[in-house]
């Protein structure tokens, strides 16, 4: 057996069989430790938008990476040309350890998972308050996710000049999820981007939201240099030219922090979700699960949650709201 270096055995070399000429495969990778830093601002088509220090720049995926995919919001390490000058690529030779990771799934009976941003710290949830309506189910789905991210909530509600917003949120007040009411005035003159500017400082935010509800508008308020287009959708059904096709990390003024415009959402499915990883967000609710029966759904005749909620240790209302949001993984969103 030839070998490849002082420490290779056969282990680590694969042969491809069936072909005439092939040599062997090593799983040694070079660590490419002159590598540069990279921020992943967009994914088109297997050809990536990366940041290098203050320049942008066209890179690929390496084949050493095998499958392991690449999102916005990755930091990477870039070798190759970084000149970022027209018809240069370079490559993608590593992916930082992610600090957290926003998925979804197609749909509920959907094994297969979707990374839909890595490494934000905040998810802002942009729904309008009329044309279209509210969809609370919907909200409920991407604040599990969040929590099961270990991202932080936050519900930004459009178009309060059609409708009120305290009716929509008393079904969130004993959540304590924070949020930002705007209307389609303050948009056009800035007022509702300085609001929620303020939220977002130093921070890495994704933007989810159903298609209509203003979502890119509102970041094109709130990054004017960097005007996103806007298109129909029809409101009922929710077809028509979707503003935004693919995710997109944009500065805030300043330096101040990052939003992450993602495509809007029909629908947000939680196959992947850990109820005992939701329970995380709920810290008063937390201590009185370790008594709970292994794989507790905490909605089941022996969940020690509700002894732990009728000792007063937490408010009822928490253990509903705790209830309401896991009962989505099993109900779909239209249901």
């Amino acid at each position: 057996m030839r070998r490849y270096g002082k420490h290779t055995d056969e282990d680590d070399v694969r042969v491809r069989p069936n072909r005439k000429g092939n040599r062997p495969r090593t799983n040694i990778r070079p660590k490419h430790e002159d590598a540069a830093e990279g921020f992943v601002l967009t994914v088109d088509r297997g050809r990536l938008t990366v940041l290098v220090e203050d320049r942008t720049i066209m890179a690929m995926k390496a084949r050493e990476l095998g499958r392991k995919g690449v999102v916005v919001g990755d930091r990477v390490a870039v070798v190759g040309d970084l000149s970022g000058a027209k018809d240069t690529l370079a490559r993608i030779v590593r992916v930082e350890e992610r600090s957290s990771v926003l998925r979804r799934t197609a749909d509920d009976d959907d094994p297969f998972e979707r990374v839909v941003v890595a490494n934000a710290d905040q998810l802002a949830i942009v729904t309008a308050l009329a044309d279209p309506e509210p969809r609370p189910r919907l909200i409920d789905r991407c604040l599990v996710a969040a929590y099961d991210a270990g991202l932080e909530p936050l519900l930004v509600l459009t178009k309060s000049d059609l409708a009120p917003a305290e009716k929509l949120m008393e079904s969130y007040g004993s959540l304590g999820v924070p949020y930002v009411v705007t209307n389609r005035e303050e948009l056009a003159s800035g007022d509702a981007a300085d609001r929620v500017r303020e939220r977002l400082t130093g921070r890495l935010t994704a933007f989810v939201g159903h298609s209509g509800v203003g979502k890119t508008t509102l970041v094109n308020a709130l990054v004017p240099d960097r005007q996103r287009a806007t298109g129909h959708v029809n409101k009922v059904t929710g077809r028509g030219r979707h503003t935004t096709t693919s995710a997109l990390a944009l500065p805030l003024p300043d330096d101040s922090g990052w939003v992450i415009d993602t495509p809007g959402v029909r629908s947000f499915g939680l196959h992947h979700v850990d109820p005992a990883r939701v329970i995380h967000a709920f810290p008063d609710l937390e201590p009185g699960a370790e008594n709970c029966p292994r794989a507790c759904s905490h909605d089941e005749p022996d969940c020690a949650l509700d002894e732990w909620v009728a000792d007063g240790h937490a408010d009822p209302q928490r253990l509903y709201s705790l209830r309401r949001l896991l009962a989505t993984r099993e109900r779909r969103e239209g249901d």
